[in-house]
């Protein structure tokens, strides 16, 4: 099994990359924005258009590389509803849409307590019990038309496979649908009429199925390869490392998301209000996470200005505490209670000292997500911010514990799904060098101590 097409549908971008298993590296990708198309009912993704993107890119990528298996990993606080003949019963709803804030107080009176979940409550359609609770008042019908329910990955290997399945890391993303602890559906499932309707639950780990023939046809692949039923991207994220490293670590997964995992660290009572949250791994276990929208943040900040800074540029914003303070998206993170402010004016502040002030406000927002599900060891950075130094930096002084970007050559959602399904994929990850002890610069830990004093501050 050489080559593993990994279809990747994030929330921003949709793409399609080949991992090679001899060398764990990514050699091919086809890229197109995830579109929300904003006509009635609601504001919905484009499924067939999307649908299209997939078999396009696997007809060109076969004819290049020949694919031998595929997997798939998608964003979260998503779910499919079908009717009898697995057609859309209803359009993906958008989870940024505010529809649902609409019946929230009712929700509320009905969806199970955080303690059964490990779910938090969430504005939006970020709950997707919320998402289907607004469905179904919106549409009298729709209950009827609804045959099957599967979650997001799982859609797309029931459209390669015909299986429909739903899986526990995508249950576990805050959808009120999953009890984490004892691996079976919430009562919420029988609440909003559904329970008969949810596809059987599996673990992403060893859960594949077969290419359909007529889909083999159409882009030109070989029949029969296998397809993993899929994961959600922040588990994929984590995964190659639940299979490499062993006693406490924690893994970043940075994108629009920052997701923060937890593995053998401090128990710790998790707080919905700080957005810490049970996720659900591969393997269908229970992890400590905690999560914020910094890359959304860090767009909204820095906008289309120049994302670089020299030395000076850093010590001027380290000697004179240039700070960003939370939240700067209230919508997500430990900090929304809080009003987004600079220290100084911010009309003043040139495009590097911006950029310097927003790499360390991610930094010190994700050290306290990570003190708050109790992370312990070395913490594994992966994604954009991984190639941040002022991000890592700064996040290795206001931890006072190793932090390292991910070694891995492809990203880490591509090789964890693609790990998912190839049995000749050598997992490239290798533990993280702890010997040499954290030794903060100074006026990097002078400046965490004087920004997490304001901003506890204002929460007193």
């Amino acid at each position: 099994m050489r080559h593993v097409a990994v279809i990747d549908i994030g929330k921003t971008n949709a793409k399609v990359g080949v991992v090679d298993a001899v060398h764990g590296a990514e050699i091919d990708i086809a890229t197109q924005p995830n579109a929300v198309l904003p006509e009635p009912p609601y504001p919905h993704y484009d499924l067939e258009g999307l649908w299209r993107f997939v078999l396009g890119a696997l007809q060109s990528q076969n004819e290049k590389y020949g694919i031998d298996a595929i997997s798939i990993t998608t964003h979260g606080a998503s779910i499919v509803l079908l009717d009898d003949e697995g057609n859309l019963a209803a359009p993906m709803l958008d989870y940024e849409f505010a529809g649902p804030d609409a019946l929230s107080a009712s929700y509320d009176a009905v969806r199970p307590d955080f303690q059964e979940t490990g779910s938090p409550r969430l504005p939006l359609g970020l709950n997707v019990g919320a998402q289907i609770y607004w469905q179904l008042h919106r549409d009298a019908g729709l209950l009827d038309r609804i045959a099957s329910v599967v979650t997001y990955p799982q859609y797309w290997s029931y459209r390669l496979t015909g299986a429909k399945n739903t899986e526990m890391t995508s249950l576990g993303a805050h959808t009120d649908l999953w009890n984490p602890q004892e691996r079976r559906f919430s009562p919420l499932v029988r609440q909003l009429g559904i329970a008969n309707k949810m596809a059987p639950a599996h673990i992403a780990a060893g859960s594949t199925n077969v290419l359909k023939p007529e889909i083999a046809a159409v882009a030109g692949l070989r029949p029969g390869i296998p397809v993993a039923s899929g994961i959600h991207d922040s588990n994929a994220s984590l995964y190659p490392y639940l299979l490499a490293l062993k006693g406490g670590f924690s893994v970043v997964s940075t994108g629009t998301w920052v997701i923060s995992f937890a593995v053998g660290g401090q128990k710790k009572t998790l707080s919905p209000e700080r957005d810490t949250l049970l996720n659900v791994n591969a393997f269908g276990d229970p992890v400590p996470s905690a999560r914020f929208m910094g890359g959304r943040e860090f767009d909204m900040v820095m906008k289309e200005r120049v994302r670089q800074a020299s030395k000076e540029d850093v010590s001027r914003v380290l000697a004179n505490r240039i700070q960003l303070y939370p939240a700067v998206d209230p919508l997500s993170g430990p900090f929304q209670d809080l009003k987004a402010g600079w220290s100084t004016d911010e009309r003043a502040l040139s495009d590097a000292e911006r950029y310097t002030a927003a790499s360390f406000y991610l930094a010190l927002v994700t050290s306290r997500c990570l003190e708050l599900i109790g992370a312990q060891g070395p913490t594994i950075v992966e994604g954009p911010f991984a190639k941040n130094s002022l991000f890592m930096k700064m996040l290795e002084t206001a931890t006072g514990r190793v932090a390292e970007s991910s070694k891995v050559s492809t990203t880490g959602t591509g090789l964890g799904a693609a790990l998912l399904v190839s049995d000749t994929l050598k997992n490239p990850v290798e533990p993280p060098d702890t010997r040499a002890a954290c030794r903060p610069d100074p006026s990097f830990l002078a400046y965490a101590r004087s920004w997490f004093q304001k901003v506890d501050a204002k929460r007193a």
